[in-house]
């Protein structure tokens, strides 16, 4: 996947805040920059977008209107796991991502990682899937706790998975 530049990124931004399609000169009169940009500039770097798969383009009467190809938060995803892809040791890559995120996001990491279906409180615990941080580690088959850089600990299950 490509990256975004700075004014890419803004045009981006203009296109995932609207709610449809949006002329070239409506993402001009959006921006919110530091300098003032040329319509042509705007156009240029639509098109651009557009040729790294980030926008969609659909001619309207005269112009051109174009939208986000994707949501802002699935064009994160794929950058992420770009990213990870990149590691030697994506495990150790994980753990130490995982050891930079708030309690509340590690919620909803663990959340995304149940099982699907049933009721999981009701279910035995899955042994691959850590237990909250801080709490306990459950005996000697329970996950081990890694401490990392930010001294933040996170439960790591035997398996290593």
């Amino acid at each position: 996947m490509a990256r975004l530049g700075d004014l890419e990124r803004s045009v981006m931004d203009v296109l995932w805040s609207s709610d449809g399609w949006l002329t070239a000169r409506e993402v001009a009169a959006r921006l919110d920059h530091e300098r003032d940009l040329a319509y042509t500039t705007v156009l240029t770097v639509l098109e651009r977008l557009e040729r790294k798969g980030f926008v969609r383009r659909q001619r309207a009467a005269r112009a051109h209107r174009y939208a986000a190809s994707d949501s802002r938060e699935a064009v994160v995803a794929e950058a992420m796991m770009e990213a990870l892809g990149t590691a030697d040791d994506r495990g150790s890559a994980l753990v130490r991502f995982v050891g930079s995120v708030s309690a509340e996001e590690a919620e909803i990491l663990r959340r995304a990682l149940e099982p699907l279906g049933g009721d999981p409180a009701a279910e035995a615990p899955d042994p691959a899937i850590p237990p909250p941080l801080g709490a306990d580690p459950g005996g000697p088959d329970g996950p081990a706790a890694v401490t990392t850089d930010s001294d933040r600990t996170v439960q790591i299950p035997p398996d290593g998975r």
